[in-house]
C-alpha cells in the first residue's frame, strides 16, 4: 500500500552531517514549518517547456523545509519597488526537504510569473512563508491512486509522484497529464525514466494536437470517459487527485458523474494552479453610505482604513502588509489570522476549523469588518 505518513519529517542534521563540515552550514537542520517566514536562496534554474520554468531554492539557514506533497508556498518578490506575494505548489519530493522547488508557467499579463521568468537566477534571494494547503495524499491512505492532470496543474501530482517513488512502497498509480502538444508536457522526460524505474507507476500523456512533433504513439484529443474506460479500465477503485484549468476540472468532475463515481475519493485543488493569485482580486468599490472601520497590524504597527464591503485580505494587501494568502476562497486557510480585537463577518468554505475560530483565528480572504480591529501582523 502506498503511504505518505511519514513525509512530514525531514531528515535529522545528525543523519547529514556525518558528511559535512558543520561549521558551514549554520543551523542546520533546523525545519521550516507551516505559517512561518524564511528567507530563501535561489540554486539553480531548470527549463522545464517554452513557457515553464522550475526554481529550486534552498532556505538561507539551511532549514529543513517541512511540508506534505502537494502543499505550496507563499513567495514574495520585491518588484518595482513593492513587495508581491503570490502562491506556489512545491513541485519537489518532501524526501529530500534541504532543496525544493516550484515550477513556474509564464502567465500573459502575470505579474510575478513574468518576473520570475525574465529576472530570477541562482545567487537571488526572495522572502517566503508556507507551507500550506489540504490537496495532499497524507492522511488519506490507499493501495491504489489515479492522477488527473492538465498544464501546470502536473505540479502537486509531480511532487506526490516523486515523493512516492522515493519512498520505494508497493505503488500502484497511474498518471494521465493532458497538454496542447508533447513539447507542452511538462516533466515528460522524468515521468518516462520514473515509469521505466518503477513498475508500480503508469504514465499516460494525453495531447491536443502534435505541434511540431511528427510522430506521437499516445493518446490524441482530449480526455473522455470512453478513453478512460479504455487506459484505466478499474478507475472506480482508485482514489483520484485531480488539478489543472478550471474548466479541466469541470470536464472531469462530470465525466466521473456521468460514470457513478463515488466523490468520497476525489479529491481536487481548489484554484487554477496555473494562474494561482498571480493577478490580485477585483473587489466591489465601496459605497458612499458604507461604514469605514480602522484596522491596526500589531507586530508592524501599521494602521489603515477599509469599508465594510471589502475582505480585510484585500485591504490589507492594498495598504501594503504583507499576508500570505491562496485561494481567496476560504478554502485553503493560508491567510488564516489571529483576530486580537474587534469583529468581522466571516463566510468561509472549511478552510479553518471551529477550534480554530475558538481560539481568535480567522481567515482573512473570507471575512468582513463589523468594527475597527487589530490584527496580529
Amino acid at each position: 500500500m502506498t503511504t505518505y505518513e511519514n513525509l512530514t519529517r525531514p531528515a535529522t542534521a545528525s543523519a547529514v552531517q556525518r558528511f559535512t563540515d558543520p561549521t558551514t552550514w549554520g543551523t542546520f537542520g533546523a525545519h521550516w514549518h507551516s505559517g512561518e517566514q524564511k528567507n530563501l536562496q535561489c540554486c539553480a534554474v531548470r527549463r522545464e517547456t517554452h513557457d515553464v520554468k522550475t526554481f529550486i531554492f534552498r532556505c538561507a539557514d539551511f532549514s529543513a523545509l517541512s511540508f506534505e506533497p502537494g502543499q505550496f508556498i507563499t513567495i514574495s518578490p520585491i518588484i518595482g519597488g513593492q513587495t508581491v506575494a503570490r502562491c506556489y505548489t512545491l513541485s519537489s519530493s518532501p524526501t529530500r526537504p534541504f532543496a525544493f522547488s516550484i515550477t513556474v508557467k509564464r502567465v500573459p499579463g502575470g505579474t510575478v510569473s513574468n518576473w520570475l521568468h525574465d529576472n530570477l537566477q541562482p545567487g537571488d534571494s526572495l522572502n517566503a512563508s508556507g507551507p500550506a494547503g489540504s490537496f495532499t495524499p497524507v492522511g488519506r491512505p490507499a493501495s491504489k491512486l489515479l492522477y488527473l492532470s492538465a498544464g501546470s496543474g502536473v505540479t502537486p501530482l509531480m511532487s506526490m509522484t516523486r515523493a512516492a517513488c522515493d519512498m520505494a512502497g508497493n505503488l500502484d498509480i497511474v498518471f494521465v497529464h493532458s497538454a496542447r502538444t508533447p513539447s507542452d508536457i511538462i516533466f515528460h522526460s522524468e515521468l518516462t525514466r520514473l515509469q521505466a524505474a518503477t513498475p508500480g507507476l503508469r504514465v499516460i500523456s494525453i495531447c491536443e494536437g502534435l505541434g511540431d512533433m511528427a510522430r506521437w504513439e499516445q493518446p490524441i484529443g482530449r480526455l473522455e470517459l470512453s478513453l478512460l474506460n479504455q487506459q484505466v479500465p478499474d478507475y472506480k477503485e482508485r482514489e483520484i487527485f485531480t488539478c489543472g484549468p478550471q474548466g479541466y476540472m469541470e470536464a472531469v468532475r462530470s465525466l466521473l458523474r456521468e460514470a457513478a463515481f463515488d466523490f468520497a475519493h476525489y479529491h481536487q485543488e481548489s484554484f487554477d494552479i496555473g494562474v494561482l493569485n498571480d493577478e490580485p482580486l477585483i473587489e466591489q468599490a465601496p459605497s458612499l453610505q458604507q461604514n469605514v472601520f480602522t484596522v491596526t497590524l500589531s507586530r508592524s504597527g501599521k494602521t489603515f482604513s477599509m469599508p465594510g464591503n471589502q475582505t480585510v485580505l484585500s485591504a490589507a494587501k492594498r495598504a501594503g502588509a504583507i499576508v500570505p494568502s491562496s485561494c481567496s476562497q476560504g478554502v485553503c486557510g493560508t491567510c488564516k489570522t489571529a483576530l486580537l480585537q474587534g469583529t468581522v463577518e466571516m463566510n468561509h468554505n472549511g478552510g479553518i476549523r471551529q477550534r480554530e475560530i475558538d481560539k481568535g483565528l480567522r481567515l482573512l480572504c473570507c471575512s468582513k469588518p463589523t468594527s475597527d480591529l487589530v490584527l496580529d501582523l
